[in-house]
C-alpha cells in the first residue's frame, strides 16, 4: 500500500511541474512564487492554528527549533527561485530529467558528508545518473542551450543541488520534529522571506514586472501539498522504505516529460527518450542498491 501512495505522490509532483510551467510562461516569476508560498501556507495553516490554540508555538517551543526551520525555508526557497526561472526558459523535456537526477546528488552528499559506503548497485546508478546529465547537456547544446552559453541550465542544476541539500537536511529535521509541523512552519517562513524579497525589489526598482493571474498558480500549491502529504503518509506506513519512496517520487519526470512531448511539441524527442531511459535505469539501480 505504501508503494501506491508513493506512486500517487510522484504523479502529484509531475502535475506540480506542469502547473509551474503554465504559470511562469510569459509571467513574473517572483510574483508567481510569492503567491505559491501564500497558498501553500494557507493549506498548511490548520497545523499552526491547532498548535497555537493549545498554547504551543511548535518545534519544541524553542528559538533553536524555529531557526532550524528558517534555514530549511532559505534552502528550499533558493532552490525554488532557481528552479522557477529555469523551468520558464527550458523545455520540460530537458528541465525535468535534470531535476529528476536529485537522488544522484543526494547519494553524492551522503557519500561526502555522512561517509556512507556505496555498493555496486549504487555506484552503477551514480555513474548512469551522471551519464544522463552529460547527455542532457549535449542535447541542450543542440538546441542552443549549451552550458557555456545558457545560464538556465546552470540554474536548473543549481536548483537540483540545493534540492539535494534540502533532502539531506531533512534527515536531521525529521529525526527531531514532526513532518507536518516542519512542512507547516517552513511554508510560513518561506512566505515571509518571499514577501520581503518581492517588496525589496519593488522598492529598489520601482516596478514589479508584468504579472498575469492564472488558475494554474493555485494548482502549484495544491499538487505540491498533496504530493508531500502522500509522501509523508507513505513513510508512516509499516515496512515503508524511504530510499525506495524517494526514488519512486522522481518518476514524476514521466508526467512532465510526456506533457512536453504531447502538449508543448518539444523537439529532439528520440534522443531525450534515450536519456530518460538512462536516468530511469539509474534510479532503478539506486532502488536495488538501497533496498
Amino acid at each position: 500500500m505504501w508503494i501506491l501512495f508513493a506512486v500517487c505522490s510522484a504523479l502529484g509532483l509531475g502535475f506540480y511541474d506542469i502547473m509551474k510551467k503554465r504559470s511562469v510562461r510569459d509571467n513574473n516569476v517572483l510574483t508567481v512564487l510569492l503567491l505559491n508560498t501564500v497558498f501553500g501556507t494557507l493549506l498548511m495553516s490548520p497545523v499552526i492554528f491547532i498548535n497555537m490554540s493549545h498554547g504551543d508555538f511548535g518545534l519544541g517551543n524553542t528559538v533553536a527549533g524555529h531557526l532550524h526551520i528558517v534555514l530549511k525555508a532559505v534552502i528550499v526557497l533558493s532552490s525554488w527561485i532557481l528552479g522557477y526561472f529555469s523551468i520558464k526558459h527550458l523545455p520540460l523535456t530537458i528541465q525535468g530529467p535534470i531535476n529528476a537526477s536529485r537522488p544522484v546528488m543526494v547519494l553524492v552528499g551522503a557519500l561526502l558528508i555522512f561517509g556512507e559506503r556505496l555498493n555496486v548497485w549504487q555506484w552503477t546508478g551514480l555513474i548512469l545518473g551522471f551519464t544522463s546529465l552529460l547527455m542532457i547537456s549535449r542535447i541542450g547544446a543542440s538546441e542552443g542551450l549549451s552550458l557555456k552559453k545558457s545560464r538556465w541550465l546552470w540554474l536548473a542544476m543549481g536548483a537540483t543541488v540545493l534540492g539535494a541539500v534540502s533532502a539531506l537536511y531533512d534527515k536531521y529535521l525529521l529525526g527531531h520534529y514532526e513532518p507536518f509541523e516542519v512542512q507547516a512552519w517552513y511554508s510560513f517562513y518561506q512566505m515571509l522571506i518571499m514577501a520581503g524579497i518581492v517588496y525589496g525589489l519593488r522598492k529598489v526598482s520601482g516596478k514589479g514586472g508584468k504579472f498575469q493571474w492564472r488558475w494554474s498558480i493555485i494548482g502549484i500549491s495544491v499538487f505540491l501539498s498533496a504530493a508531500d502529504l502522500l509522501y509523508f503518509y507513505s513513510l508512516s506506513l509499516p515496512d515503508s522504505m524511504i530510499s525506495v519512496v524517494s526514488m519512486i517520487r522522481r518518476g514524476s519526470v514521466l508526467v512532465s516529460f510526456f506533457y512536453g512531448v504531447i502538449v508543448l511539441h518539444e523537439c529532439n524527442i528520440r534522443r531525450k527518450l534515450i536519456d530518460l531511459g538512462i536516468l530511469l535505469a539509474s534510479l532503478l539501480f539506486l532502488i536495488l542498491g538501497s533496498a
